[in-house]
């Protein structure tokens, strides 16, 4: 018997000098559309080898033979080709297989983004396990949508699903974090689709329409706001414009969201009981999915779970800064967790895999790395697949800070940072505090420990839809050329802020923008885990937002001599589902409603002398679309309206911030 149906597969072809074969597979979906695959091996005809092999498998829309920067390995060395990283890993006695998606590469069918991946990824691993060379466990690796395609497979309950690898995503809901937060629609899902649809296969057949999509003026349309069917940076290609356009109408939680490709929370019980492991970064914008993700099938399954979050962007775990930011030579992967990335997920398959002999993903001592021992082992840990012989941490986060706030000699400001492990998330060692709001200008501690006493007190500003407060930084990705994550000075936006008018002010001087700043600190404080903001709001409109930054303030140094204004995490709530997302319900006006903000965790350390400062407004453009004020929903309506708002502090109405600190509320008294 074959080992596959000639007609789904091509001869091999030698790779570097034979040392690695190459064959492409198209690979049938139950509705008899074909996927294209490359098989990777280590000999031209793998089912002659002596055993079955497991099968790496990585899916992606981005081409399965493109070179991309979030393959990157080591900071000293070029991004590697798909047949290094392939060659590394069939080295190692496994096959590697990478797909194109659905209407994508070189892929038969439509792509409509997200939706479709999780049949296609189960019949791809069933159809895998059915080869010879497949030894019937297949391992999904892959960054950014590579991972999102794996939770959508695990959420069919993929029989042979061995272990996941989700580097940088796989949606726990996409309603709350990827396509929406808080009810608001995040633009990134704009730029990332005019970028692709260059790259899409109706553009390589038609260079009228590649040109077309090529000439769209991203930033011009972003100031053309809302868009209308046939009027978007889309309009020239409707399958892309019209999957986009149903992503933004589609506000609240309905069916469209409990679709199990992007919402894994609904169906976690179908997941394989596999070893999986989460890498996330504190400027992603998938921070939240990959903390939930790790702490739902922790307890869930009993395959063991871990969580590895960097100070990085999305997917550059092998830079030390993030936008203006420098975390110094401890920050990358590769050099403190493992020699490579490469390294680091191949020890980590074997691990998973239980491959008799191999050397695993070794973990890191103590509560802060070293940086002269990267590669020494945690006490008391399990290994991947068995809860009881742990050798690898459940957790190990960078915790930012300790930096002494200079500028380096590439123009960013020092804040440093170091490796820590625990048990669990948030950290054993923290616990939530409140810190409840005082009207800015009336004392110098704004945010404290201590709950309100006055009657009455409150700040109430005009929220102007119009001039909307910029984007500067944060847990963005695939925003160029509006937007771009990362840590930035809040006190000084520059011509690079979209949105963002001279004299460049800083941001907390614009009067819809409420800034609320602890009194210098006298020690120390450590920050890790969820953040979130309880407030009692009214308003003079029927819908209108509200958004939170959390914020590392610097003192004044000679390189910053205005301080530096570090953004950590932000959220936004849209007012309207205020009680329910499933039934947006419109506010009265001027009543007093309370609202939870819920920004993405981190993990920062705020020295001695700084100040945890919060920002509250009603806007965050262009990482999430503007709310009209009108009540209207933002895809359908055409006209907006000022907004007066108003945040109360009083004693009946404490509104307050909630953080996990190390020591609890010991930590500022």
């Amino acid at each position: 018997m074959t080992p596959y149906d000639t007609s789904h597969a091509c001869r091999p072809e030698p790779l570097q000098g034979g040392a690695l074969w190459r064959r492409t597979l198209r690979i049938p979906m139950r509705d008899g559309i074909r996927l294209a695959a490359d098989l990777y091996s280590a000999s031209p005809e793998p089912e002659a080898e002596a055993t079955a092999l497991p099968v790496l498998l990585e899916r992606t829309p981005y081409g399965r033979r493109a070179q991309r920067g979030s393959d990157q390995d080591r900071s000293d060395a070029p991004v590697p080709q798909p047949e290094d990283i392939a060659r590394h890993f069939t080295e190692a006695r496994y096959h590697v297989v990478r797909q194109d998606c659905r209407g994508r590469g070189d892929s038969e069918g439509t792509f409509v983004k997200y939706l479709g991946e999780g049949p296609d990824g189960a019949d791809t691993i069933a159809w895998l396990r059915n080869q010879p060379w497949c030894d019937g466990r297949v391992v999904m690796t892959g960054v950014s949508y590579s991972a999102h395609v794996q939770a959508a497979a695990a959420a069919e309950g993929a029989t042979g699903l061995a272990a996941m690898f989700q580097d940088s995503g796989g949606f726990s809901s996409a309603y709350d974090a990827g396509m929406r937060m808080g009810g608001a629609f995040e633009l990134k899902q704009v730029t990332w689709a005019v970028r692709h649809a260059v790259q899409s296969p109706e553009a390589a057949a038609d260079p009228v329409l590649s040109e077309a999509l090529r000439r769209v003026d991203l930033a011009g349309w972003f100031g053309a706001m809302p868009w209308r069917p046939g009027c978007t940076p889309l309009r020239h290609l409707s399958a892309y414009e019209d999957f986009l356009l149903e992503q933004w109408r589609q506000d609240t939680f309905g069916d469209y969201y409990r679709n199990p490709a992007i919402y894994g929370r609904g169906f976690y019980e179908r997941f394989p009981d596999a070893p999986s492991l989460h890498m996330g970064s504190w400027y992603d914008p998938y921070v939240r999915s990959t903390i939930e993700n790790f702490t739902a099938l922790r307890e869930l399954k009993s395959a063991s779970s871990y969580l590895v979050m960097g100070p990085w962007t999305h997917g550059h775990r092998c830079e030390r800064y993030a936008g203006d930011v420098d975390f110094g030579p401890r920050a990358t992967l590769d050099g403190n967790l493992a020699p490579s990335y490469l390294e680091f997920r191949r020890r980590w398959f074997d691990r998973a895999l239980g491959r008799e002999g191999s050397e695993g993903s070794e973990g890191i001592e103590g509560s802060d790395v070293n940086a002269g021992n990267p590669g020494s082992r945690s006490p008391g840990s399990r290994s991947p697949g068995s809860p009881e012989s742990e050798d690898l941490p459940a957790v190990q986060y960078f915790l930012m800070g300790g930096g002494d706030g200079r500028r380096d000699a590439a123009g960013r400001m020092r804040h440093g940072g170091v490796w820590r492990t625990d048990t669990q998330w948030p950290p054993a060692s923290t616990a939530p505090v409140a810190l409840y709001l005082r009207v800015p200008g009336t004392t110098d501690d704004a945010l404290t420990v201590a709950p309100p006493t006055a009657a009455v007190a409150s700040v109430t500003y005009d929220f102007d839809p119009r001039h909307p407060v910029p984007t500067m930084g944060g847990q963005v990705t695939s925003g160029e050329p509006v937007m771009t994550g990362g840590a930035y000075d809040q006190n000084a936006p520059d011509a690079r802020v979209y949105g963002a008018r001279e004299p460049y002010l800083p941001l907390d001087s614009r009067p819809d923008v409420i800034s609320l700043s602890t009194a210098p600190l006298e020690r120390d404080v450590v920050l890790a885990g969820p953040v979130s903001a309880r407030l009692y709001i009214s308003t003079t409109a029927p819908d209108t937002d509200f958004t939170i930054k959390l914020i590392d303030v610097h003192p004044p140094n000679a390189d910053y001599p205005h301080g530096f204004a570090m953004n950590l995490t932000d959220g936004i709530v849209r007012c309207r589902f205020h009680r329910s997302f499933e039934r947006p319900e419109l506010l009265t006006p001027n009543e007093v409603y309370r609202i939870e903000v819920t920004a993405p965790d981190t993990a920062n350390r705020f020295a001695a002398g700084h100040r945890i400062r919060l920002d509250v407004s009603s806007s965050n453009f262009p990482r999430f679309d503007v709310n009209t004020n009108t009540g209207e929903p933002e895809a359908a309506a055409r006209r907006t309206a000022v907004a007066v708002n108003t945040v109360h502090m009083d004693a009946e109405r404490p509104s307050h911030l909630r953080v996990w600190l190390e020591g609890g509320a010991d930590a500022l008294a």
